[in-house]
């Protein structure tokens, strides 16, 4: 094997965690919003104090946001029975320690949720008619407790070494002002799709810690700063060529209030060196965030400005204001200094997505800005070879991705639009792809995970798109179910 593929096989290992890592924070969000929202309310410093509401931020803390995310990890591996034992497992660890178990909650429940899977397999076939739900419950009841156990003795009091060594080591790089240099490793990590690994394995049960002890974490800024980006699209837009150019300004409203960072990833592709200017950025904005104190009270998901702010300590809005404000600066000088001095071709950018497309797998919202300003093909679009679709015998379409949210869920709602102009009462909806119900009627995906679609439910109809926001086999399937009244 190359050096090449070597890297490219740890690349994807390392995407398929931090994937991993976000099917169970991304699930839970609204969760840690309901969290942090209280949190910046309520507690002693909050902006309306209030002993009797502040009493529901300790165990929301504690017990609701890490059994949440060890059930949903167990969930993802086997179903709602290894959702039951993870988050059963995590209990263990939760108990046994003082701070928030965020890390053995991810831990605990997809190991809850294998134990069991492996448990059922060895089961499966073997128990007589009769005894199956006795055997079910006790089998899931028994691993649930060993779990726990195991984790309240033994991984419990590991992980929280592990949580508090790694806690201490960012109190000393705040105290020796070094915090900013992260963002040397965090800015070309977003860009290869290893934020989640770094945002949602690392950093956010350290700042959920921080949280607790000091009301706000600047951990959650590091890498929801949507500053730097802002910056790259600005310099795109005034100095950038051809297709860059004109998609630019779209996609930095996008970023910025959308909160879709994604969005500008193929622009760095398109010229490698930018990433400095997104160092350059990061780094200003953290300084300045540690010069003011700053931090948010929860995670900020996505990462828009509009999230941030509604999550910014009390006080903290100026300092956290001019962090965005001057990483989005500083990102744009350097960035601008590197478009006029080196020479750009007009098409970089289409060959930076479609590289960005095989680097993640699936197509990006930058696609949809620039498609807007190309003519539409639908020589990939492709539909499985289905019968004759009858409007009758369809009650649900969905349409599915990796996380079941973005553009999957753009894709949703015009085809829900188009439906209630065509008079089409069928529903509509987005969810990811581990989570499809084996009774859907009609399946919609992006090419590159059709496959995975049609793995999960293979008597679906199956319907392969090259773009969720233009594809025209939205309006042929409204045609065919049309037709079929």
């Amino acid at each position: 094997m190359s050096e090449q593929n070597k890297q490219t096989g740890i690349r994807a290992l390392v995407q398929k965690f931090g994937s991993f890592l976000s099917g169970m924070i991304m699930p839970n969000i609204a969760a840690f919003i309901a969290w942090g929202i209280i949190t910046a309310l309520f507690i002693e410093t909050g902006w309306a104090p209030n002993e009797d509401l502040a009493a529901l931020v300790d165990p929301m803390i504690k017990y609701l946001l890490p059994l949440l995310i060890a059930f949903t990890g167990g969930r993802i591996i086997h179903g709602l029975r290894g959702g039951v034992v993870g988050a059963t497992a995590a209990m263990g660890v939760i108990v046994g320690a003082d701070i928030p178990m965020f890390m053995g909650a991810m831990l605990m429940g997809p190991i809850g949720g294998y134990a069991i899977k492996w448990i059922d397999k060895l089961f499966e076939g073997k128990v007589k008619s009769g005894f199956e739900m006795l055997v079910n419950n006790f089998s899931a009841g028994i691993a649930g407790a060993i779990l726990a156990i195991i984790g309240l003795q033994i991984i419990g009091p590991i992980v929280t070494g592990i949580t508090l060594a790694l806690g201490a080591g960012v109190e000393v790089m705040i105290n020796a002002g070094l915090l900013p240099l992260v963002n040397i490793f965090i800015e070309p990590a977003k860009v290869l799709f290893l934020n989640n690994a770094i945002n949602h394995g690392i950093l956010s049960p350290i700042a959920v810690t921080q949280t607790e002890e000091l009301g706000k974490s600047i951990l959650f800024l590091l890498e929801t700063n949507p500053g730097p980006g802002l910056g790259v699209l600005l310099a795109f837009s005034i100095f950038g060529k051809g297709i860059s150019k004109q998609s630019a300004p779209g996609a930095a409203i996008i970023h910025f209030f959308g909160g879709i960072h994604e969005i500008y990833f193929p622009y760095i592709l398109s010229k490698p060196s930018l990433i400095l200017a997104l160092i350059a950025g990061g780094v200003s904005g953290t300084a300045t965030f540690a010069a003011f104190g700053v931090g948010l009270t929860s995670t900020a998901s996505p990462g828009s400005i509009i999230a941030v702010l509604a999550l910014t300590a009390r006080g903290d809005y100026i300092g956290v204001i001019a962090g965005v404000l001057v990483a989005a600066a500083v990102t744009f000088v350097v960035a601008a200094v590197i478009l006029k001095s080196g020479k750009q071709e007009e098409q970089d950018i289409t060959a930076a997505t479609s590289k960005m497309e095989e680097m993640k797998g699936k197509k990006s919202r930058v696609s949809d800005q620039l498609t807007a300003n190309e003519p539409q093909e639908s020589a990939n679009d492709e539909t499985q070879e289905a019968p004759q679709i009858n409007q009758g015998a369809i009650d649900k379409v969905i349409f599915a991705c990796d996380a079941g949210m973005g553009s999957s869920a753009m894709g949703a709602s015009l085809l829900k639009n188009k439906f209630k102009k065509a008079s089409i009462d069928i529903n509509v909806t987005n969810m990811a792809i581990n989570d499809l119900p084996s009774d859907v009627d009609i399946v919609i995906t992006h090419k590159d995970l059709t496959e995975r679609a049609k793995q999960k439910v293979p008597n679906a109809h199956h319907i392969s798109v090259e773009n969720f926001l233009n594809s025209p086999k939205y309006d042929e399937l409204v045609s065919e179910l049309q037709e079929s009244e």
